[in-house]
């Protein structure tokens, strides 16, 4: 018993030294390939209805448009620099209108969404809501919000076999991601809670909705102290 109680601690302990070292890491270094794209790319290969592709660019915060951080603040997260990684407010509002039989919806940030995108897989059990939490405070801790946006925005879904702002910009509107208007960040915004279903260059009706209201959002914000706009 207490040799099985030892051999757990150190696991427990290695599994968590490696942790901040994997967190430190890619504080630094390119997120080239996540656990999600891997589970994209199979799934790809096992559907016959489907062409495989995969395209991601990795670039540097200060290639990418400040409209594009400035649309998925406004429509994912607005109090991301003002946060500590978790919105107790929309994370409270959430649970109680999923008490009242509501729309299920969560209270994701965007420091939630890098933790989960980078580290994790697809998924709402427990235990994997639980490693979320532990790797967004790590990454809060380690990271800068710049760094934390300069990898959400490298490696979120952006579409079947496109992840990243880069490739989303040159796939949807053939022009890098530094060169996005208000109107084509607010697209790319609109689509992300479901970038499989909808593209930005093809906007429904309800995408159109959802480009004005991040639009008005966007004018709402203020400057944001990310980075030299």
């Amino acid at each position: 018993m207490k040799k099985t109680f030892v051999w757990l601690a150190r696991i427990f302990l290695g599994l968590f030294l490696f942790s901040i070292m994997a967190v430190i890491a890619l504080g630094i270094l390119p997120v080239l390939f996540t656990p999600l794209m891997g589970i994209r790319a199979v799934e790809q290969v096992l559907d016959d209805d489907r062409d495989f592709r995969f395209q991601k660019d990795w670039v540097r915060i200060e290639a990418i448009s400040p409209n594009l951080y400035r649309a998925v603040i406004a429509s994912e997260d607005q109090k991301f620099l003002d946060h500590g990684g978790f919105d107790w407010e929309a994370i409270e509002s959430a649970l109680e209108e999923n008490r009242e039989g509501k729309r299920i919806r969560g209270g994701s940030t965007i420091s939630n969404q890098t933790a989960k995108n980078v580290f994790l897989w697809p998924g709402r059990n427990l235990l994997r809501k639980g490693m979320e939490a532990y790797l967004t405070f790590l990454i809060e801790f380690f990271w800068s919000k710049e760094r934390v946006m300069e990898v959400y925005l490298n490696v979120i879904e952006m579409g079947d076999g496109i992840y990243g702002a880069e490739a989303a910009s040159q796939f949807y509107f053939g022009k890098a991601a530094a060169d996005l208007s208000r109107q084509e960040a607010a697209l790319i915004a609109a689509v992300l809670p479901n970038p499989l279903r909808w593209r930005p260059d093809q906007p429904t009706s309800y995408i159109r909705q959802r480009q004005a209201w991040i639009l008005r959002n966007m004018r709402n914000l203020g400057e944001l102290p990310l980075k030299k706009e």
